[in-house]
């Protein structure tokens, strides 16, 4: 069937440097999947948080299902993501290291089922912001000049 990307965090990669990655499934109620499918989730505010036992995705926005009328979710309700418990421990250690955190990178369908691509990351700097930047700047002139060129 394969992998469908439905939402991605486009400012993850902007405000942190990805260190680890894993691949989670999310408890969710049943209006959650059909919304998800239709690609109707935000994660810009999102962000994880752990417990050392269990990990939970917080301020995701699932909009609501039109057809599920009075059986709707909560858009912004804390949802359990469904991890290892040694993947749990790893990442709950390395927050409570110095600057580390965990944010969501991207959710996806994989066979039919929604899982949410988490990554270990560390808070960049400013200057690493402005270079980053820069790097984009001169491979987009580089890519208008060969364009120029043909």
């Amino acid at each position: 069937m394969g992998i469908k990307v439905v939402a991605t965090n486009r400012k993850a990669r902007f405000e942190y440097f990805l260190l680890e990655k894993f691949e989670a499934g999310i408890s969710l109620h049943g209006s959650e999947i059909k919304s998800i499918r239709a690609g109707q989730i935000s994660l810009a505010e999102a962000y994880i948080q752990t417990d050392g036992k269990n990990a939970w995705l917080m301020n995701a926005h699932i909009a609501p299902y039109e057809q599920a009328n009075r059986f709707n979710h909560d858009p912004k309700r804390p949802r359990q993501l469904l991890l290892h418990k040694r993947e749990v421990r790893a990442m709950w250690e390395a927050v409570r290291q110095k600057g580390m955190t965990i944010v969501p990178v991207q959710v996806y369908l994989k066979d039919g089922r929604a899982k949410v691509e988490i990554s270990l990351a560390k808070g960049k700097k400013l200057y690493d912001k402005r270079q980053d930047i820069a790097r984009k700047d001169q491979a987009r002139e580089l890519e208008r000049e060969r364009k120029e060129q043909s």
